[in-house]
């Protein structure tokens, strides 16, 4: 499939149409998703009506938006008009459809992109790999063996296998940045509160974060410039005024300052994962080191307030139907529910001194250079992973340098590493301090243009 820029161009110059690169979409879901299992839901009558009437506003000589007939797709936590929102579960399959988009699908319906569907993730968003017990796991494209990531996994292995250019996912504590990284395509998680949250499925209030997943710099740009919008109704959200990235990504980096992540950033991973770092890093003369002390500290506090906060959401379930949660999920979900308010507190207080020690970086360096996940991906079902010396859960261990990140808000971008060591996709999270989404945004388009950050080709 091409790319989002390049489909709505052609879209827009009439050497093809949306109502054609709807069809080569859907086609291509016919023919790998079996393979991948990224969907839940395909609604082809849906995307047919978008791309019909993004031909007939190019007929009549109107604007059908910068996104004009590109193929999206969504995480299933998403609200879509007519289809009940599952957000990976059982429970919510005999509850209501949604009555209207969420507020970000609205934003992309309005720049012409055109809705292909739902897509599989770790159930209520609560993991890292995306092995669902409800829906299946989804495959990694590259390596249908190994984990796709989580918990927005099916949204990254859609785009990484080609099915469609673009697609949303949401990261509380790097379901994002760890699909990302493991399927090699570029992620973005904003600054907390950037973008609407407004008819999203929400795991934890205080850290959830939406964004969108591409296979280059200037797709990810031309969604995130869509995305952004004022919504009275998501009271999350903190307002500014449109930021257009697209028109920055030849800026370059002459002026910008990097360090790399030392300390709690520096070990728990393997060598493919610290390579990748210090490929990023020698591209960009990064030199200085960048300590972030009481990232492990944060990280741990992460652990305690997601676990508080989606106990509580899912208290009445867990009450009287915990039999139908995924068995991945449920102990944790009720675990959560059981903790203690004084433990709580604490982790609130630890996030909190954690967040000035993590801004205080940003007055030596524009951007921060850290892994974005531990190891390339797993296989399907393993259970442990030997890291610095001592055998640890593969699961949550996904999470280790993605988690302080989002505890406190930050924007960070993740770039597939273009040659990664050992060949399976590895990323790079560059990170920046709160609403600097743009320079996220020219260090990246530099790293693509350089060579070093380059999505793998779509595997046939």
């Amino acid at each position: 499939m091409s790319g989002a820029a390049a489909t709505a161009a052609a879209i827009r110059a009439g050497t093809t149409t949306a109502a054609a690169a709807t069809e080569a979409a859907l086609e291509a879901i016919a023919a790998r998703d079996g393979a991948i299992n990224a969907f839940t839901e395909v609604t082809a009558v849906r995307a047919r009506a978008e791309a019909a009437a993004v031909d007939a506003a190019l007929a009549a000589g109107r604007d059908p938006g910068p996104l004009a007939g590109v193929p999206y797709a969504v995480k299933n936590l998403f609200d879509l008009e007519g289809i009940t929102t599952l957000a990976g579960s059982a429970i919510q399959r005999g509850r209501p459809a949604a009555t209207r988009d969420a507020f970000l699908v609205r934003r992309l319906r309005a720049a012409g992109a055109v809705c292909l569907g739902a897509l599989n993730m770790d159930e209520y968003a609560y993991g890292f790999t995306t092995e669902n017990s409800h829906h299946g796991p989804t495959r990694n494209p590259h390596d249908t063996a190994r984990m796709a990531g989580g918990s927005s996994g099916g949204s990254a292995a859609a785009v990484a296998a080609g099915m469609v250019a673009l697609s949303l996912g949401s990261d509380t504590n790097g379901s994002i940045r760890v699909p990302a990284s493991l399927c090699g395509i570029f992620g973005l998680k904003p600054t907390y509160g950037r973008l609407s949250r407004t008819g999203s499925f929400l795991f934890a209030a205080s850290f959830d974060h939406l964004g969108p997943f591409a296979r280059d710099v200037a797709d990810l740009a031309l969604a995130y410039d869509a995305l952004q919008g004022e919504d009275a109704e998501d009271h999350a959200q903190q307002w500014r005024a449109p930021e257009p990235v697209s028109q920055l990504l030849d800026a370059g980096t002459q002026g910008l300052r990097f360090a790399v992540a030392g300390g709690h950033f520096a070990r728990n991973g393997h060598p493919e994962c610290f390579g990748a770092v210090e490929a990023v890093a020698r591209a960009l003369g990064a030199t200085a080191t960048a300590e972030l002390p009481l990232a492990a500290e944060g990280r741990a506090a992460a652990f305690l307030v997601t676990m508080a906060e989606g106990g509580n959401l899912h208290l009445p379930d867990l009450r009287t139907r915990p039999d139908d949660f995924d068995p991945m999920t449920r102990d944790r979900f009720l675990a959560g529910a059981l903790l203690p308010a004084h433990w709580v507190q604490q982790a609130q207080r630890v996030r909190a001194a954690w967040r000035a020690a993590a801004l205080r970086a940003f007055d030596d360096a524009d951007v921060i250079i850290a892994p974005a996940t531990p190891y390339a991906a797993p296989a399907i079902g393993q259970e442990m992973v030997e890291v610095d010396g001592q055998r640890i859960p593969v699961r949550p261990n996904l999470g280790v340098f993605t988690q302080p990140i989002s505890c406190v808000g930050l924007p960070a971008l993740v770039v597939p590493l273009a040659a990664p060591p050992g060949g399976l996709p590895i990323g790079v999270q560059l990170v920046a301090a709160p609403w600097q989404e743009a320079t996220l945004f020219r260090v990246a388009a530099a790293l693509e243009r350089s060579g070093v950050a380059a999505s793998p080709p779509v595997r046939s």
